[in-house]
């Protein structure tokens, strides 16, 4: 069967359980399957937080990141998932799920794509606290944790 990639970005939250049944029902044969959901910390007194996108661009620069990963390692199915809008505290914001043969390629190719995806991919984010709104920048140990794969 051929590899599967799904890229979705939208308002709508996402059940993890239900993409990787996804998978299975396709009749995926995947040693591995790594998953990550990353949620909206409430670090600094953050309530919430808004984040734009521009549509064709977010989702292409997302596939290029998936396609990188398949270059590197020998995945089967990869999945993304990004939330755009307002999303409060303790909200799902990003999953990732990874299908291969052996652990190893999975755990890795799921850890690059989030790295490249937390400072390469077109989003915008708003911190929204007590005290107001702040726009928020990729820290630079997201920087660190992308270059580290020596692109």
């Amino acid at each position: 069967m051929a590899p599967i990639t799904k890229i979705r970005v939208s308002h709508d939250d996402f059940d993890v359980s239900e993409e990787i049944a996804a998978l299975e029902r396709e009749g995926r044969n995947a040693g591995a399957v790594v998953t990550f959901t990353g949620v909206v910390r409430s670090d600094d007194g953050v309530t919430a937080m808004h984040l734009e996108h521009y549509p064709e661009m977010t989702e292409k620069s997302l596939a290029r990141i998936v396609e990188k990963a398949r270059e590197r390692w020998d995945i089967e199915d990869a999945v993304v998932i990004h939330r755009v809008g307002e999303l409060k505290a303790g909200d799902r914001i990003v999953l990732t799920v990874v299908t291969s043969a052996h652990r190893r390629e999975a755990f890795e190719a799921s850890e690059f794509i989030m790295d490249w995806l937390k400072t390469e991919a077109p989003f915008w984010k708003k911190e929204v606290t007590p005290q107001g709104g702040r726009w928020v920048d990729a820290r630079e140990s997201d920087e660190l944790a992308k270059n580290r794969w020596g692109e």
